[in-house]
C-alpha cells in the first residue's frame, strides 16, 4: 500500500504525485522506491503514475518502471534540478531492456551522483526536455531496443551500447558512442557525421523541416497550473530551452481551468465529451478509461494531454477517438488499447476525403501509442488512420502485441497499424510492429518519414495464408501506387518468423518506381542468425536476401543514383 496522502492534490487525484523541494527528501525517496517496486516489473499491469516535481532543487534518485512519468513542473528543464538520477535501468531482466516499454520523462535537469545517468529502454519510452549534466546510458550492460530522445541538452556523452536503433532530434550533445542497426539524428547540435555509413550506421539529417514539440503541465510563479503548448517551428536544430529561444510561431499557455480533468474514478466518455462541447480542452489524469462511446474532438485548437501513460480502451467495438478536420489539434501523452470487440480504427485523425489545407496550423500527436493484445485480447483492423493533410506525428508505437496475454494470429487481430490518407503528413520516429497485413500504409502525397523501426509479425502459420496478391507477404512500409512524392530517412526493418520458419516476406519496402519517391538509408535484418524465414529483398526487387547465408542488408538510396 503506498503512503501518498502527502503527495496528492485534489486537482489530478489519487495518482498524481506533485513534490516541493520543501518537503522531506526522505520522504520523496521512499515514494519513488515503492512506486519502482509496484511497477518495475508490472508489464501489464492496470496501474498508472505521474511523478511532478515543482521548481527547486532534489536529492533523489528517481527510477522510472513501468506506466509512470516522471516531470518537472517548470517552463524550462533548469528549473528543476535533480541531483542524483532520473532514468531507468532493467534490473527486474538482469540488464535486459528489451521490454523496458511505456514510461517517460521529460523537463528535468539531472546531475548525476555517478557522472553517468542511465535510460535504459526500448520501445514507448520517450526521454524529452532533458539537460543531462553529465553522460547518459542508453543501455544497462544487456539488451535494449529503443528509441526517442529530443529537445534535450546532454553536456557528456551519450552511450548507445546494445541500443539495436535510436532516433535522437532537435538536440545538443556533448559526444555520441556506440553503433546498433540504424541511429538517426536529425538538428542535432554535434551529431556524429554520416560520410561512413553504414560503418557505423549513422544517419544525419542537418535540420528538422517543421515541427511543433509536445505540450507539457507547468506551474508559473503564482503557483497556478498550466499547459504550455509550444509553437511551429521551421527548418531547426538544436533544443526549444538552451538558449531561451522564442522563434516559434503560435506559443501560448492554457490554465488549468480551461481543462476537464479526467479521472479514472469519474470519467466517461459522455462526461469528456460533453466537457469538449462546452469548449474544455481535456487533461487524463493516470489511469485506464473504458470507453462507451467515441471521444469526439470537433473543435480547431483542442488540446489532449495524458499523464503516466493514460490508456484508452474502446468498449462494444467503437472507435477510441476521432479528430475532425480542423486546424490545431494537439495529442499528445496517450497509450491506445484495442477492446475485446474489434475496432474499425483506435484512432482516427480527420475523416477520409478531407481535402483542407492545414499548413499553418496543423495537428499534431505527440507520444501517442497503441496496442493490440498484450494485456489481454484485443482487436482492431487499423490502429491509426490520418485522414488529415499536414498532419505532424512526433513520436509512435503501433504495436500489435507478440507476447502478454490474448496473443495468436486468430486472436489479436488486426489489418494495418498506421494507414495515411492524407497529403503532406510528416512523422518523426515512428516504429510499427507485428500487424497482419501491411504495417504502415501510406497513400497521401507528399508524406515524409524519418526514422524508421519496424518488426514483421512472428507469428504467420504459413506463406500461403499470408500472400498480398501474388507476393509473399505483406510489405512492412508500403506506399501506393497512386503516390507521385513521397520521402523517407533511415528505415529499418525485421523479420522473426518464428511460427514458421519457412516464410518468407518478398520486399520489406514497396514503393511506386517514380523520380519523386525516394529512400535513403534501409537496412533488413533477418533475426535469430537468420533461421527464421527470409526477406528477399530491401526495396521492391532492390538488394539482397536477408537469411542465414547474411542475415543484415543494406540499400543506400533508392532509386540508386
Amino acid at each position: 500500500m503506498l503512503s501518498t496522502e502527502l503527495f496528492t492534490t485534489s486537482e489530478f487525484g489519487p495518482n498524481v504525485f506533485v513534490f516541493d523541494s520543501s518537503m522531506s527528501m526522505e520522504a520523496i525517496q521512499k515514494l519513488c522506491n515503492d512506486i519502482l517496486k509496484q511497477q518495475e516489473g508490472n508489464h501489464f499491469g492496470p496501474e498508472r503514475y505521474a511523478l511532478l516535481f515543482k521548481p527547486g532543487t532534489y536529492n533523489v534518485e528517481v527510477t522510472i518502471g513501468f506506466y509512470t512519468q516522471a516531470a518537472g513542473l517548470g517552463l524550462t528543464p533548469d528549473e528543476v534540478t535533480i541531483n542524483g538520477s532520473a532514468g531507468g535501468n532493467a534490473n527486474w531482466r538482469n540488464g535486459n531492456a528489451l521490454c523496458n516499454f511505456w514510461r517517460s520523462c521529460e523537463n528535468l535537469a539531472v546531475v548525476p551522483a555517478s557522472g553517468t545517468n542511465t535510460w535504459a529502454v526500448s520501445q514507448a519510452a520517450p526521454y524529452r526536455r532533458m539537460h543531462i549534466k553529465g553522460d547518459l546510458a542508453l543501455w544497462d550492460r544487456g539488451y535494449s531496443s529503443g528509441g526517442f530522445l529530443a529537445d534535450s541538452f546532454v553536456e557528456g556523452k551519450i552511450d548507445s551500447g546494445s541500443q539495436q536503433q535510436w532516433y535522437t532530434r532537435n538536440s545538443e550533445i556533448g559526444a555520441w558512442g556506440g553503433n546498433g542497426w540504424n541511429m538517426v539524428f536529425q538538428g542535432v547540435e554535434n551529431a556524429p557525421k554520416d560520410d561512413k555509413w553504414p560503418t557505423p550506421p549513422y544517419t544525419t539529417i542537418s535540420s528538422t523541416p517543421v515541427v511543433r514539440e509536445k505540450p507539457f503541465l507547468y506551474i508559473d510563479k503564482d503557483n497556478k497550473y498550466k499547459v504550455f503548448v509550444p509553437g511551429l517551428r521551421y527548418e531547426t536544430k538544436g533544443t526549444t530551452w538552451k538558449n531561451n529561444e522564442r522563434d516559434s510561431e503560435g506559443e501560448f499557455s492554457i490554465p488549468l481551468e480551461e481543462f476537464y480533468i479526467a479521472k479514472q474514478e469519474t470519467a466517461t466518455a459522455q462526461s469528456i465529451n460533453d466537457a469538449l462541447k462546452q469548449g474544455k480542452n481535456i487533461l487524463f489524469t493516470p489511469g485506464v478509461y473504458h470507453l462507451q462511446e467515441t471521444i469526439k474532438v470537433t473543435r480547431p485548437n483542442t488540446v489532449i494531454l495524458g499523464l503516466g501513460m493514460a490508456t484508452l480502451i474502446p468498449d462494444n467495438g467503437i472507435i477510441a477517438m476521432s479528430i475532425a478536420d480542423v486546424d490545431g489539434v494537439k495529442v499528445a501523452g496517450l497509450l491506445f488499447d484495442a477492446g475485446e470487440v474489434n475496432s474499425p480504427k483506435l484512432l482516427e485523425v480527420g475523416e477520409v476525403g478531407s481535402s483542407l489545407d492545414h499548413s499553418a496550423n496543423p495537428t499534431s500527436l505527440h507520444d501517442v501509442f497503441f496496442r493490440v493484445g498484450g494485456a489481454g485480447a484485443g482487436k482492431a483492423d487499423v490502429s491509426l488512420q490520418i485522414n488529415s493533410n499536414n498532419v505532424i506525428g512526433d513520436h509512435f508505437w503501433i504495436w500489435r502485441a507478440d507476447h502478454g496475454d490474448g496473443v495468436g494470429w486468430d486472436i489479436n487481430t488486426t489489418k494495418n497499424g498506421l494507414v495515411v490518407n492524407g497529403n503532406d503528413v510528416t512523422i518523426y520516429g515512428l516504429f510499427v510492429e507485428h500487424y497482419h497485413e501491411y504495417q504502415t500504409l501510406w497513400k497521401g502525397e507528399r508524406g515524409r518519414t524519418y526514422f524508421y523501426q519496424c518488426e514483421i509479425p512472428y507469428d504467420v502459420p504459413d506463406q500461403e495464408s499470408w500472400m498480398s496478391g501474388n507476393k509473399n507477404g505483406y510489405a512492412g512500409y508500403k506506399v501506393a501506387d497512386s503516390v507521385d512524392r513521397h520521402e523517407a530517412w533511415g528505415l529499418g526493418l525485421y523479420n522473426f518468423f518464428r511460427t514458421n520458419p519457412s516464410v518468407k516476406l518478398g520486399s520489406a519496402i514497396e514503393a511506386p518506381d517514380k523520380p519523386g519517391v525516394k529512400f535513403h538509408r534501409m537496412v533488413t535484418m533477418a533475426l535469430g542468425g537468420g533461421t527464421y524465414g527470409e526477406i528477399t529483398h530491401v526495396i521492391n526487387d532492390t538488394g539482397k536476401s536477408a537469411n542465414k547465408d547474411g542475415v543484415q542488408q543494406r540499400v543506400g538510396e533508392y532509386p540508386e543514383n
